[in-house]
């Protein structure tokens, strides 16, 4: 497949730079596989759209408050953002070594200490080029993590725009999180997800759907766009990922009384391939996951999708592709354009069936 195809013109206008009013408030597009019929409704008509039977399942990671600030002795900032733990993090460490991104990374040198607030210092421990950094936190008088988040800010996505100081920070720390995040590691939301409140929620399951959650830490990689000119050629970043069993027995009895896996985002439809043991069911379990989907690639568990609206040339588009058809979804994108939908991890949603 040729990665021009997952190109597409978008206004900036409508890279959304604040959430809905209210998580409910974002509209939301169905999109119809089997006809290539697409509507136009709103998130609170979501349950509506759901049967009796249909299992949702959500990816409960928790955002991480990685994006430390200092300065340095001239007085210039200093910023590094947190990708990733170079080995798990252990509760209760006093030091922590982070895949990282800092900047300006020509002005920073190896061996390098900052005060990142709170208590805990960032040290340079070695240069991986093109800004990507080994940094190691410490912490005086108790464990990283705690000071870490009170120190931090949410990572916001390079797309929506906000200064130190900004006042919409405050209202980004609740809102670029998901209402059911409990397992922290993600240094970017799973969007498809901000739009559930919930009251949302509560409707979900009065409509007999239930509700199954499963974990991937999502990483920075989920930005970068596909440079190669073949997509299949694209390599994704690991992620690390866990299916609890709970959600495993809830996928068999789904399947077993004919209900429909509906994934909440494309990182839940990524573990619950990565976890494919046939005939539709999925094998509980834990681990690191590169698995890319892009069209020609088959879906096993996935029966319908709710998503955001993506970046261009991005590998969440290529999925989104190879689940609804490259021409459809161009459609859909275009008609979302021409619509004035709102994009990317604040704007509106798709809903992608039959």
């Amino acid at each position: 497949m040729n990665t021009d195809l997952l190109d597409f013109e978008l206004p900036e206008a409508l890279i959304a730079q604040r959430p809905a009013d209210r998580r409910r408030d974002a509209r939301l597009m169905g999109v119809d596989r089997g006809s290539g019929r697409i509507d136009h409704r709103g998130i609170a008509d979501f349950p509506s759209l759901l049967r009796e039977g249909d299992l949702l399942v959500l990816n409960d990671t928790r955002v991480i408050r990685g994006r430390l600030r200092s300065r340095r002795p001239t007085g210039g900032a200093v910023e590094i953002f947190l990708l990733s733990p170079v080995v798990p993090l252990a509760s209760g460490a006093v030091e922590e070594d982070w895949r990282t991104l800092a900047r300006p990374s020509k002005r920073l040198k190896e061996g390098d200490v900052y005060d990142v607030g709170e208590g805990v210092v960032a040290t340079l421990l070695r240069s991986e080029g093109d800004g990507h950094w080994i940094v190691r936190l410490s912490a005086s008088g108790g464990p990283v993590e705690p000071a870490r988040e009170r120190a931090g800010e949410i990572p916001l996505p390079p797309y929506i725009r906000r200064r130190a100081g900004d006042p919409r920070l405050s209202e980004d720390a609740e809102r670029y999180q998901t209402v059911y995040a409990r397992n922290p590691g993600s240094v970017a939301a799973p969007t498809a997800g901000l739009h559930f409140d919930a009251e949302l929620l509560d409707e979900v399951r009065r409509r007999g759907a239930e509700i199954a959650h499963v974990t991937l830490s999502v990483g920075y990689g989920t930005f970068s766009p596909i440079r190669t000119g073949a997509v299949e050629d694209y390599e994704i970043h690991p992620e690390r990922y866990r299916m609890p069993p709970e959600t495993a027995d809830a996928v068999a009895v789904t399947r077993a009384r004919g209900g429909r896996v509906i994934a909440v985002g494309t990182t839940s439809v990524r573990t619950l391939e990565s976890c494919s043991a046939g005939g539709g069911l999925v094998r509980a379990g834990e681990g690191e996951t590169r698995i890319f989907i892009y069209p020609g690639r088959p879906f096993h568990v996935v029966d319908a999708l709710l998503t955001n609206f993506h970046l261009p040339r991005s590998s969440l588009l290529a999925l989104v592709m190879a689940f609804g058809g490259i021409d459809l979804v161009r459609r859909a994108y275009a008609e979302a354009v021409a619509e004035r939908y709102r994009f990317f991890s604040y704007g509106d949603a798709m809903f992608l069936h039959g």
